[in-house]
């Protein structure tokens, strides 16, 4: 069945820790990438957001006593992911019920002060996702055929002291409440359908075949990371019909956005680096007219 609805799209600069903009469970679904804690091209915007991590890595900076040291690292750890915590727990009240929240994150591994460590960012956001009072869903494994299969670190072929490679990122998934109800035979739910092949390849529990991108367009560089269209193509068949609400707590380059826009989802993102809109506004091709899709698209600047 093929389908020509109107779909509507906000994109609100601002922080998303407080998305005064969308009203209680009116979300379907949350499909999102967050800023990795832990990774260094993270570091400079949770200073920002967070007067005290910034105190804490100035601590670290002029600190040596090692014991000091590895306090402080676990302190701005935890202090990263205290900063997210917000986000999360707007996410629970915008959701309807039923409704899906899918989180790409990675672990992070980093040396400090000559300590090399694992940051097993996956296993906090559940934690905090559970205590929050949300149902975790077996996830997905992105498992990125670009990372070289013989990227070790540690002591080449003598054991024991080489680290396993890191090698996946994962897809969190996690529902408000029971499984959404529909109307029997909805025709937007029969018309989102997917195939067989689609539903087998896609709910396995393990990613290969989708390639991690670098960014490369010159007006960011590194300042955000690359997140490919397949992972929230899949993620919106999967988990939302035609006509439902799609949020992006942390939309980048507006990858999310262009996505909805295709599948003839509705969508909202929040981006709280205003610069970013004229590359949002190429990517999801604002000017293009498209004869397959009718939307409309605002830009929301908070003052």
């Amino acid at each position: 069945m093929v389908l020509n609805i109107k779909t509507k799209h906000k994109v609100i600069f601002g922080d998303s820790r407080g998305m005064y903009e969308i009203e209680d469970e009116s979300v379907h679904l949350v499909v999102t990438s967050p800023p990795y804690p832990m990774i260094e091209i993270w570091d400079d915007l949770f200073r920002r957001l967070n007067p005290d991590i910034d105190r804490a890595f100035e601590k670290l900076r002029i600190t040596s006593n090692k014991r000091k040291k590895e306090e402080l690292v676990r302190k701005i750890y935890e202090l990263m992911h205290e900063t997210l915590l917000p986000v999360w727990k707007e996410l629970y009240r915008v959701l309807v019920p039923g409704g899906i929240v899918c989180i790409n994150i990675g672990d992070a591994t980093r040396k400090f002060d000559g300590s090399f460590r694992l940051f097993p960012n996956h296993a906090i956001i559940i934690e905090y996702f559970e205590k929050i009072g949300f149902i975790t869903l077996p996830y997905i494994l992105w498992k990125k055929p670009t990372n070289k299969p013989n990227a070790f670190l540690g002591s080449g072929f003598l054991p024991p002291n080489a680290y396993v490679t890191l090698d996946v990122e994962y897809i969190l998934i996690f529902r408000k409440g029971e499984p959404r109800r529909f109307k029997p035979k909805d025709p937007l739910r029969y018309a989102s359908r997917y195939t067989k092949w689609e539903r087998d390849k896609w709910f396995s529990q393990i990613w290969d075949d989708i390639k991690g991108e670098r960014q490369t367009h010159p007006k960011i560089a590194r300042r955000t990371a690359a997140y490919p269209e397949e992972i929230p193509r899949r993620l919106i068949r999967m988990f939302s019909i035609i006509g439902d609400t799609v949020l992006d707590p942390f939309l980048g380059t507006g990858t999310t956005t262009k996505v909805a826009i295709e599948l003839q989802r509705n969508s909202i993102g929040y981006e709280i680096d205003e610069s970013l809109k004229p590359v949002i506004e190429e990517k999801i091709g604002i000017k293009q007219k498209r004869l397959w899709a009718d939307f409309e698209v605002e830009f929301i600047h908070r003052k």
